[in-house]
């Protein structure tokens, strides 16, 4: 992960003068003083990434093709509670990740910006996620490690870690630190050894760039010495450049392996090199062996494939490689890297066999147990489906009480425009015929949502086109159903990836986006209102538009909850996000210019079809009890 040679420098070392966007999530393996002279405006803050994604390959059922999707440097993948998610290099200052119940549904899954920043120590060049449950100060929780650093220039990238204030993935989160702020460091991962946790990362010595290690007192926090654990002392480790970077550990029947990408990611021979622990102490480098040649490197048309993950199948009985590649040998460190992902199996000496990188084109079994059964917990915030005729809502055995457990459901998006509805208490979903299964990845268990101009939703069946009806309902309205939260939740910007609040919870006080930080002004109930229209309500107090004004550009204010100003739709999208319109006005809730910053406040607008007016619902925990305040 160096920066793409051919990008930033002239043969005769002069910056070239390309866009962010040509640039790759490689590292700054460059003379410090030619950064410096050549390359402090070469980082645009503000890049898109206007890369199209290729057509989906459609084989036999049951199969996909590699790559996954294109523009994917450093892929990061975990299977968990039914789901897949998916970080990969952004190079902006908005972290995203996508999410889908199937492996190659993530190549239509929405990208959504978990997480944004604009502190200018750490605002930019967003690289190399990593997400790792670990056992915290606070518990089980998600760790995300990325590497960032200042605009205009890569000389100050550094690590940063979040963390997740439940057990979603998604989030939201808040920043705990960096190990090591004040030095260029990438690329870190975490390495857990009888009991004591170990930080790895890359940094560059002289003309090598060496993998590091060091112990930890928490998942944000080194102490004592750094030692380097590998460096690129094989020919094969210095094609291009000398660098050893991306270390990633795994483990099988009690061994431990150390895989790493080697040589220059500018070259197609970038390549992954492996370590195993074999002495009792990670911190003495004599404790790891090195093999001697590469275990994963170019063939079958493609080239440069490296900066790895791991992942296992849903059923637990598979080991599966996610990497990037390229599809050219003439393409390097940049955004012509994409997204693949393989099985692979074990030699009889407890090795790891990764084989060859699968032909592009060549159609793969899905990992084992993606289509079920499958009963598991879905994370995400919890709904109510209220009917609109007998005021029962939508339960596990057909309809209910509104108050029971059996009554919440999560919406859970497929990635393919459809939700599946995922019962909170069976942990089983939704099928055509109203009844509770284990998942099995069919139409009949993916539902489209269909809202009227009232706020009312249907609920189509994927299979049957037909929409769902209230248990012994009859009349007009049988088939309508008002979307509530069964739980207080936080708001997400789908932009910025920043929760909705107001400061300390004051009447009149503007809606604005912040970190999570637990306050009770973070929190909102779902409750309803007129027809399917609903109140976003924070005590006793709703979210309203100031005035009563309808024209746009109107503040979102907290105010009384009396009247149609303070009622809202939340018209959930096919991608899984939703908009909220205004009874009122009819405007969406939007984002002021589209910001990152803290504070940044909403106002309504005409609806765009844009992330400025897209949110996500997140559980978050009950006041006072681990809501993972930041530091």
């Amino acid at each position: 992960m160096n920066i793409n040679k051919k990008s930033w420098f002239t043969p005769r070392g002069i910056f070239a003068g390309v866009a962010l966007a040509s640039l790759t999530a490689c590292q700054p393996s460059v003379d410090k003083a030619a950064v410096d002279k050549t390359g402090e405006k070469a980082v645009s803050n503000s890049v898109s990434m206007p890369f199209a994604q290729p057509e989906k390959i459609l084989g036999p059922e049951g199969t996909f093709a590699n790559p996954l999707f294109a523009n994917g440097a450093d892929p990061w993948l975990e299977y968990w509670d039914g789901n897949y998610y998916l970080t990969t290099t952004t190079w902006t200052s908005q972290l995203v990740m996508r999410k889908s119940p199937t492996l190659d549904g993530l190549a239509t899954a929405a990208p959504i910006n978990i997480w944004s920043d604009t502190d200018p120590a750490r605002c930019c060049n967003f690289w190399a996620f990593e997400f790792h449950r670990l056992n915290g100060p606070n518990g089980g929780r998600w760790y995300l490690m990325y590497t960032s650093g200042q605009h205009g220039t890569l000389d100050h990238q550094h690590l940063s870690v979040l963390e997740s204030v439940g057990d979603d993935p998604m989030g939201p989160y808040v920043y705990k630190g960096s190990p090591m702020p004040d030095s260029w460091n990438i690329d870190g991962t975490y390495l857990e050894h009888n009991g004591q946790l170990y930080l790895l990362w890359s940094e560059w010595v002289g003309d090598e760039q060496l993998n590091w290690i060091s112990k930890m007192t928490n998942p944000w926090s080194i102490e004592g010495p750094r030692v380097v654990i590998t460096r690129p002392e094989a020919e094969w480790e210095q094609s291009g450049r000398k660098v050893n970077e991306g270390a990633e550990i795994l483990k099988k029947d009690g061994r431990t392996f150390m895989i790493y990408s080697a040589s220059f990611c500018d070259t197609p021979d970038y390549k992954l090199a492996m370590k195993e622990l074999t002495g009792d102490d990670p911190m003495n480098p004599e404790h790891w062996t090195k093999y001697p040649e590469p275990v994963f490197q170019r063939g079958n048309g493609v080239f440069g494939p490296g900066h790895n993950g791991f992942f296992t199948s849903p059923d637990g009985s598979e080991d599966w490689l996610v990497y990037h590649g390229n599809s050219k040998e003439t393409d390097g460190c940049s955004a012509t890297r994409s997204v693949r992902a393989q099985k692979f199996t074990w030699n009889d000496d407890g090795t790891p066999n990764f084989g060859e990188p699968v032909p592009e084109g060549e159609f793969q079994k899905l990992p084992s147990g993606e289509n079920g059964p499958i009963t598991t917990k879905v994370q995400g915030a919890r709904w109510k489906l209220a009917n609109a005729v007998n005021d029962q809502c939508l339960s596990g055995a057909g309809t209910g009480a509104c108050a029971s457990s059996d009554s919440e459901w999560v919406l859970d998006n497929t990635g393919d425009g459809a939700y599946r509805l995922a019962n909170a208490a069976s942990g089983n979903f939704l099928n055509q015929s109203g009844e509770l299964a284990p998942w099995t990845n069919t139409q009949a268990q993916r539902w489209t949502l269909k809202q009227n101009e009232n706020g009312w939703v249907q609920l189509l069946n994927r299979d049957t086109g037909q929409p769902l009806t209230a248990q012994d309902c009859n009349g007009e309205g049988c088939e309508q159903w008002s979307l509530q939260t069964a739980e207080t939740v936080a708001i997400t910007s789908v932009q910025s990836g920043r929760v909705l609040q107001t400061a300390a919870c004051a009447t009149g006080a503007d809606i604005s986006q912040a970190a999570w930080s637990g306050a009770s002004c973070q929190r909102w109930s779902i409750t309803p209102a007129d027809e399917g229209f609903v109140k976003i309500q924070t005590g006793d107090q709703c979210m309203t538009i100031a005035d009563n004004a309808v024209v746009p550009g109107a503040p979102a204010v907290l105010g009384s909850c009396e009247g149609t100003s303070s009622q809202w739709l939340l018209q959930p999208l096919a991608d899984g996000s939703l908009q909220i319109k205004n009874r009122e006005s009819r405007h969406n809730l939007d984002l002021a210019h589209c910001g990152l910053a803290e504070g940044n406040t909403f106002a309504q607008a005409p609806a765009a079809d844009n992330d400025c007016q897209k949110f996500q619902l997140r559980e978050v925990p009950m006041q006072g009890r681990g809501s993972a305040l930041g530091q």
